[in-house]
């Protein structure tokens, strides 16, 4: 259903003079992890069970707790921020780090944000879980009648922006994913705004088949050393060539509308734009075939140090998340964030229990009482009904 607890994904795709641009990323300004290596055990662990074809609380909380990283994430998932109230409600987020680099080749890092004009609205769990029963479809239902009757949802881009200097002494990595900029520190600057203006003429056609890159890119706008960006920017075209097959960007939807495409990979099945006809197709020719433009050259990084296989699980995992709980949320909230995370971890395993109630305690002492009290008196019962689960 729509109103599942869920991250739900927001992305852009820009049809400039120079290409498409994609900002590929979610309603939640961070991530569960933040080394891409381990993103295909994270998704395991949200599948069902192997045996029992069940969801699996064990499976999810035990990679949860193990890696203390999520902890930032899942509060905000497990917040009122994690069941939107439909897609016009929520804001959308770059989520990594970029680099910007301007006509004279001056670099900085920055972050791209959506926020939303019609302001946050959010069911609590109840609310979600009664809207699923009566309207699965609720989120797309809304956001196409308010698109058909004129009531066109708007979103203002910001960008925040970090000099290299201030990447060197920052107190945390600017590139893990797990971590936000402070708007106090980085102040949010407005760049623009999104509209939407009308719905697909055919929905398999405009949604369906559209697919997004982090690798899509623009002379100006670069990757930045993120760990997990740079997993990204090569995945993404490996899953839209299985699902969508080898010429999926001449796809109408994907097509770059406002430059042609000129390189030396062609052929394989429905190609359908003319194969770039005569024009050579290996590098180097001489019969005009494109060659390299140093204006798009990539701007140089400069990188110093050991180069290794680097494990970033011990780095600060509690810091923010404990600024959030505090700071961000009112009272009710972080009820409600106690309350939504000890319904559902309750079903694991007390060992289990015990490792990620210490995590949310780490993160504040009173975040992680509050959640074992609540497992203690409201739901000790819920775990002796709950589903079998998988001989160990």
């Amino acid at each position: 259903a729509d109103t599942a607890r869920d991250p739900r994904g927001f992305a852009v795709k820009f049809y400039t003079e120079e290409g498409n641009w994609d900002i590929v990323g979610n309603n939640t300004p961070i991530f569960f992890i933040r080394d891409p290596i381990l993103f295909p055990n994270f998704i395991h662990t949200q599948k069902r069970n192997p045996v029992t074809h069940l969801k699996d609380p064990d499976a999810f909380w035990d990679f949860i707790s193990l890696m203390p990283m999520t902890t930032h994430q899942v509060s905000f998932l497990f917040s009122d921020r994690g069941t939107p109230n439909g897609y016009r409600f929520m804001n959308g987020y770059g989520s990594h780090t970029f680099k910007m680099v301007n006509a004279d080749n001056e670099p900085i890092y920055c972050k791209f944000h959506y926020k939303t004009d019609q302001g946050i609205k959010c069911f609590d769990r109840h609310q979600a879980d009664e809207m699923a029963k009566q309207d699965p479809d609720f989120a797309i239902r809304d956001l196409y009648n308010s698109i058909a009757e004129g009531n066109f949802p708007t979103w203002t881009m910001h960008i925040q922006v970090m000099t290299f200097e201030q990447a060197e002494t920052w107190e945390f990595n600017p590139f893990d994913l797990t971590k936000v900029w402070p708007h106090s520190e980085y102040p949010l600057i407005p760049v623009g705004k999104l509209t939407l203006n009308r719905n697909p003429r055919n929905y398999f056609a405009e949604v369906e088949q559209i697919a997004f890159s982090p690798a899509h890119l623009v002379p100006g706008i670069e990757p930045s050393p993120d760990k997990m960006l740079q997993g990204r920017l090569f995945s993404y075209n490996d899953t839209h060539r299985h699902r969508l097959g080898a010429n999926w960007d001449m796809i109408p939807v994907n097509c770059p509308y406002r430059a042609n495409a000129r390189n030396y990979q062609r052929d394989g099945p429905m190609n359908v734009n003319g194969n770039q006809e005569g024009a050579p197709n290996y590098f180097p020719n001489s019969f005009s075939g494109p060659n390299v433009d140093r204006r798009w050259k990539e701007h140089a990084t400069q990188v110093v140090g050991d180069v290794a296989r680097w494990n970033s699980a011990d780095e600060d995992n509690f810091t923010q998340a404990g600024i959030f709980y505090n700071k961000t949320l009112n009272a009710e909230e972080r009820f409600r964030l106690c309350d939504n995370i000890a319904s559902h971890l309750c079903a694991a395993q007390d060992f289990i229990q015990e490792r990620a109630i210490k995590n949310f305690g780490t993160a504040d002492a009173e975040f992680g009482r509050k959640i074992q009290e609540l497992i203690d008196t409201k739901y000790g019962k819920k775990k002796a009904s709950a589903s079998v689960q998988a001989s160990l």
